[in-house]
């Protein structure tokens, strides 16, 4: 798949530990390296206010906290600027997880403006600390892709697939698997990557798709632990790493999202599949932050995240899938007609969090 290469750069500004933000919330750390002048990274003073413009462009500055890979959340902001020269963008990058807690921590002081990614059931456990937003594009957008009262609004359904090396498969007389049971038979055992769900809002969905799948919320865990059994004490630290160690020969098969597998579509090395005893589908989303120092700005870059230009040029160079209704699939990304998809329940998922976390970790510690 072609790579749109942009002119501008901008600086990830900050990765946290996952451990110790899982321990508690971090204070803002600031940056280590000066910030590229394009966009700026955030530190410990508090984001300024909305700037005013000197024409009737708009101006100042947006503050955007993402855990969005590095390519498309560099195109997404690059293009928004584009757009807008004269908004300056100050961007965040760190996992789910460690930017909701910053949310959190921050809320009697907001540093942010938008949060942009991390999965709807993820944002749905801090809807406290965002503030209801009716995009202009809501028409394009399906009540299954956004919160009921607009505190958090669906950019990208993310399908859950199984992502495999054929050249393993073949060398080891494996079949393709079909679906997530497959990966409790024993000629899996210690082949598959799979990250650990505290650490990963992608694991953690996946997990919650597992369970749905096959059982559902209590009778679910016997296939987990079978599932934990075959992973044979090989998990990793986050998501991101498990297609790129399938692709790499270190795995026969890793759970990953679709926009991740959709990117090795010029390979026949490895391939894809959406597992056949059912998927989900759940949204990243994007929230305005409760209090956010610069509302105008974060308004205007969530309706630019999810704008007809800004969906297709994601869907186009990096496989995100577009959630609106208007925009046709041509990347090879299967209809979610075609899919088998659990009924996803978001509610438990974000409301329980803590507890179905603390399940699978006992099952690892047992």
């Amino acid at each position: 798949m072609t790579k749109v290469k942009k002119t501008f750069t901008f600086l990830m500004a900050l990765t946290l530990s996952a451990g110790l933000v899982a321990c508690q919330p971090a204070a803002p750390a600031g940056p280590t390296q000066p910030a590229p002048p394009t966009a700026t990274n955030t530190g410990t003073e508090p984001a300024p206010a909305d700037e005013p413009a000197t024409s009737a462009e708009p101006g100042g500055v947006v503050v955007v906290y993402s855990p969005h890979d590095a390519d498309p959340l560099n195109a997404g902001v690059n293009a928004f600027m584009e757009k807008y020269p004269g908004v300056r963008v100050e961007v965040v990058a760190a996992g789910t997880g460690e930017l909701l807690n910053r949310v959190r921590a921050e809320s009697s002081n907001p540093q942010a403006d938008v949060l942009w990614g991390g999965g709807a059931d993820s944002l749905a456990a801090f809807k406290e600390f965002f503030e209801p937003f009716v995009s202009e594009h809501d028409e394009f957008i399906g009540d299954a892709y956004k919160d009921a009262d607009g505190l958090w609004i669906g950019e990208s359904p993310l399908p859950m697939v199984l992502f495999f090396n054929r050249e393993l498969l073949a060398r080891d007389s494996m079949d393709e698997p079909t679906g997530w049971i497959d990966l409790i038979e024993p000629e899996w055992r210690g082949k598959i990557a799979y990250a650990m769900p505290s650490m990963s809002g992608s694991a953690y969905t996946q997990l919650i798709t597992m369970l749905l799948a096959h059982g559902g919320r209590e009778d679910g865990w016997a296939f987990i632990e079978e599932l934990y059994d075959n992973l044979d004490g090989k998990i990793v630290d986050s998501s991101s790493k498990a297609h790129r160690m399938v692709n790499d020969g270190e795995f026969h098969v890793g759970l990953t999202l679709e926009k991740a597998a959709v990117q090795y579509t010029d390979t026949d090395r490895v391939g894809f599949i959406y597992p056949q005893d059912g998927t989900s589908a759940v949204p990243d989303g994007v929230a305005l932050i409760a209090g956010a120092p610069n509302p105008d700005n974060a308004r205007l870059f969530i309706d630019f995240v999810l704008s007809r230009e800004a969906q297709i040029e994601q869907m186009e160079n990096w496989g995100r899938r577009p959630v609106r209704s208007d925009i046709e699939i041509t990347t090879g990304m299967a209809s979610l007609d075609e899919l088998i998809l659990v009924d996803y329940d978001f509610d438990w998922a974000a409301n329980y969090k803590e507890e179905i976390i603390d399940r699978f970790n006992d099952i690892m510690t047992r």
